[in-house]
This record gives structure tokens, sequence and C-alpha cells, in this order.
């Protein structure tokens, strides 16, 4: 499958946290970095992401902001 994006970081997914409507997912990246995600409950019954799988996280923002305060 193709993507526009072209930032793609191959993770394993370490924590799911379940909300009602959303979920958080937690992966761990290259060099013991975490990055999280959120996306629906249905997504993630959906796609059957669990803890353990690795999966591809693809990113594509607008935007990124540094801020020192």
């Amino acid at each position: 499958m193709k993507y526009g994006a072209r930032n793609q970081i191959t993770g394993r997914v370490t924590r799911i946290k379940r909300g009602g409507v959303m979920s958080q997912i937690t992966i761990e990246v290259p060099a013991g970095v975490t990055m999280n995600s959120v996306i629906t409950m249905d997504s993630l019954e959906d796609l059957g992401i669990k803890e353990g799988d690795q999966v591809k996280v693809i990113i594509k923002a607008v935007n990124v902001l540094v801020v020192k305060e």
C-alpha cells in the first residue's frame, strides 16, 4: 500500500489504554523511544492491534511545534 506521508517508522506496541470511545496506543520505536497514537476503539478492533504487535507508525503533520517557556 502506498502512502502520501514520507515519515514511516516500525515499532512494537507496548501498551494499549482503552477508553469508552478512544484508545491510546504506546509504540516503542528504535533507540528505545516511545510514541503515542490515539485512535477510535472501532479502529483498534478493526485493525486487530494487540500489545506485542509490530506496527508501522506513519506520520503526516501539517505543523510540528517546538516550544520553550
